[in-house]
């Protein structure tokens, strides 16, 4: 596997400009920069407050525009490199702002010199200042730092995950070799999962597996102690997600909620969609005592990382604790893999 040093910084790309969280910081930031213009132009509030209607009246217009065209040119966007995609959404600033400029004119029959030429240097500077604010963003919450948190936690479970497996494994070569083999062959899937480059979405289906692998594992040394519930008649299975999200988290309800007891303990899966929404609940059982809780953090806040590098805004993560039970409900848009 390689090491933290050795992981690289995934390609830099446009932010997804459908997503409602990429929407509403175009429109603050670029509102926040009509609203700053309006001040440094005028001497007095009055003047001011003038001149933000003045510019309004084509920015407004622009944002509305802007964000319908975006959206509808993700797909494009997405197909071209970097440098093509910003020149591409540069172009597209330039022509609606023309377009716009010139509908307003026509409309309101302002004629000022060198107007159309301001509005084209205010929508390069906002477009250069927004691509430059989600690439830093994107860069923030890159895969690669993620990645890193993410394999410093699993460092600290894997190899006692693994040297309990193989001992659970061995104990069924004679007694039950056919289980043996196939308890193996998880093994090898789950460890490439966990060693592969996880920058991409897959589907929900291949989470579930991956998941479902990893907890018959977790039973061949825990028994009965485990029990496990699976609530996934209404999942969606081509929806798209961020790997091992759950996975870390089953971990944690496996190491927090069941280990630490004698009796036995029951893990719940729910997952299901609503309102174009993915909707993903775990629950398990919860005790208080214990030093474990800050790992558990850790893995939570890292999952929190790439939900927003991947969805913004529009997914979430929140936690629970009631009636000796914890719980985590991850909420993320119904996102299908794009045909071509």
């Amino acid at each position: 596997m390689a090491s933290i040093n050795q992981i690289q910084r995934p390609p830099v790309t446009l932010p997804n400009f459908c997503n409602l969280g990429v929407s509403l910081r175009i429109l603050l930031i670029a509102n926040g920069m009509g609203v700053v213009a309006a001040v440094l132009k005028a001497a007095t509030f009055q003047a001011a407050w003038q001149e933000l209607m003045a510019i309004s009246v084509v920015v407004q217009p622009l944002l509305l525009l802007s964000l319908l065209a975006l959206c509808a040119g993700r797909r494009l966007f997405v197909r071209l490199p970097y440098p093509g995609g910003i020149a591409a959404v540069t172009g597209l600033e330039l022509l609606l702002v023309t377009l716009v400029h010139g509908f307003s004119r026509d409309l309101l029959g302002t004629t000022q010199p060198f107007q159309l030429q301001r509005y084209w240097l205010f929508t390069l500077l906002a477009t250069a200042i927004l691509l430059g604010y989600f690439n830093l963003r994107s860069r923030a919450l890159s895969p690669a730092l993620s990645e890193a948190r993410l394999q410093a936690l699993q460092a600290r479970i894997r190899p006692h995950f693994l040297f309990n497996s193989i001992n659970a494994v061995l104990s069924l070569i004679r007694s039950d070799p056919r289980r043996a083999e196939t308890a193996l062959e998880d093994m090898a899937d789950l460890f490439h999962v966990l060693m592969a480059d996880n920058r991409q979405l897959v589907s929900l289906e291949q989470e579930v597996t991956l998941c479902r692998q990893y907890l018959g594992l977790e039973q061949l040394r825990l028994g009965e102690r485990l029990r496990v519930v699976w609530r996934i008649e209404k999942m969606p299975q081509d929806a798209l997600m961020p790997p091992l999200v759950l996975q870390p988290l089953l971990e944690n309800a496996v190491y927090h909620g069941i280990e630490p007891a004698v009796e036995p303990g029951e893990i719940s899966v729910d997952i299901y969609s609503s309102r174009n929404q993915v909707h993903l609940l775990l629950r398990n059982p919860y005790r208080n005592e214990g030093g474990h809780h800050g790992g558990n953090k850790m893995a939570l806040g890292n999952i929190r990382e790439r939900l927003a590098l991947h969805f913004d805004a529009e997914a979430s993560l929140t936690t629970r604790v009631s009636d000796n039970s914890y719980q985590v409900h991850i909420v993320i848009p119904y996102t299908r893999a794009e045909a071509g």
